[in-house]
């Protein structure tokens, strides 16, 4: 799988990824189903290929249908893709990273706080 999975997705690809991995695993009809506007059935089952090519996704055959599955765990991705982010955008830094989080108008709970400190320890 690549270092930076999501520098590497179209959009069109992200959503059909995001569409995978909140499903667990998706036939093209169901991806097609959960994309907006009106994707081509060839088109997205070309990029269904493509991404199993690009090694994001597997297949099985379930009769005569290929059900398609995220190769990585959804957390290992959105580490890959955060990780990515905190080095585009924040030089490295993930107290530049939190700074910006917090300081952009998002209220975060006494809870949350908590939890997120607990979480790091």
């Amino acid at each position: 799988m690549p270092e930076n999975p999501q520098s590497k997705f179209s959009r069109r690809e992200r959503q059909i990824m995001d569409i995978v991995y909140r499903l667990g695993h998706a036939t093209a009809n169901e991806v097609i189903a959960g994309l907006t506007g009106e994707p081509h059935s060839s088109t997205v089952r070309t990029q269904l290929r493509v991404l199993e090519e690009k090694g994001h996704l597997r297949h099985e055959e379930q009769g005569m249908l290929y059900v398609y599955y995220p190769v990585a765990p959804r957390r290992t991705v959105r580490q890959s893709a955060l990780r990515h982010m905190m080095e585009t955008f924040f030089e490295g830094s993930a107290e530049k990273m939190m700074a910006t989080l917090l300081g952009g108008g998002t209220k975060i709970s006494e809870d949350e706080l908590e939890r997120l400190s607990r979480t790091h320890r």
